[in-house]
């Protein structure tokens, strides 16, 4: 369940550091449009470099715009929104509480609200999933860490999809855990401890192998271990869940607003006049840059025509 006192209570706290994100990313862009290229998704198209293109025309296998991973992210964001659209609570979350706490006189009642909770939850549950394991929110995070770090856009990004993958950044987690949340310490230690406090591995483990059970107002993790540091919840309680899942799609729905106030900003300055061109970066440490085009009617770009 969307309850919209915690959704705004958690934008209150966040909304603020993305907008020093925005200042921080211009300031710190290696190319002065970097913040653009992240929000078109340049990306490296290998299966262009087989392809036959005619004598009068060679393909440009660094492409932008949404790609495949573009239209995946937009089936997950309909599903995010249509679930946030049509589960707002009616209660304020302390109204909610106070409505499920025992009595003994309203047990029908308060059993009706919590089954349905459940249900609500086991829904959240997969849309953390579609969050936390789609390709192109992990690149948006992984390439805006860079951005503020001072790094040139990775045009090679790649998330392993096997342990023979050679090429990649690394597994999901990884890149995660130890290219976005421990990279931030310096550029954005808030955002760094916000994804600490709502990405856990075992939580996400936990979700992906369907290996949990709900017991009342309470979530048992299968999957505790002792040994493994990352595996030490028992259990979460829903209170903890609604915490964990409301700062995720604030979260989430930060990383939208940054989208599209970059766009807007470049936007701008290509309307004043202004040449807008992006930078290519090469494994080989070649570099060079591409003029843009703009298309306000679609608040899209492409690459200018020559």
């Amino acid at each position: 369940m969307i309850f919209i006192d915690l959704i705004k209570k958690y934008n209150k706290e966040l909304h603020p550091e993305f907008e020093k994100i925005f200042e921080l990313g211009l300031k710190n862009q290696y190319y002065h449009t970097d913040l653009l290229l992240w929000k078109i998704n340049g990306s490296f198209q290998e299966n262009l470099v087989e392809a036959k293109p005619s004598k009068e025309k060679k393909w440009n296998t660094h492409v932008i715009g949404p790609g495949i991973e573009g239209f995946s992210d937009q089936t997950h964001y309909d599903f995010i929104n249509q679930y946030r659209q049509s589960n707002v609570s009616k209660y304020s979350y302390d109204e909610y509480l106070k409505k499920v706490t025992y009595d003994p006189e309203n047990i029908e009642e308060i059993d009706k609200l919590i089954h349905f909770e459940s249900t609500s939850i086991q829904i959240e549950m997969l849309i953390y999933l579609k969050i936390w394991e789609a390709d192109l929110m992990i690149k948006k995070m992984y390439e805006l860490t860079r951005i503020l770090n001072g790094e040139s856009y990775n045009w090679y990004f790649k998330v392993a999809e096997s342990s023979r993958d050679k090429n990649s950044n690394g597994t999901r987690q990884d890149i995660i855990r130890k290219l976005v949340r421990d990279k931030l310490s310096d550029s954005s230690p808030f955002l760094q401890e916000w994804i600490s406090n709502i990405y856990k591995t075992q939580i996400r483990n936990s979700i992906a192998h369907s290996n949990y059970a709900i017991i009342g107002r309470n979530i048992n993790l299968n999957n505790f271990i002792k040994d493994d540091p990352a595996s030490q919840l028992h259990s979460l309680q829903f209170d903890e869940w609604h915490d964990i899942f409301h700062k995720l799609i604030v979260l989430h729905n930060q990383y939208i607003w940054l989208a599209n106030t970059v766009n807007e900003y470049y936007a701008s300055k290509v309307l004043s006049g202004e040449v807008i061109d992006i930078l290519i970066s090469e494994r080989d440490g070649n570099q060079y840059s591409y003029e843009l085009e703009y298309r306000a009617e679609y608040k899209d770009w492409s690459y200018k025509q020559t």
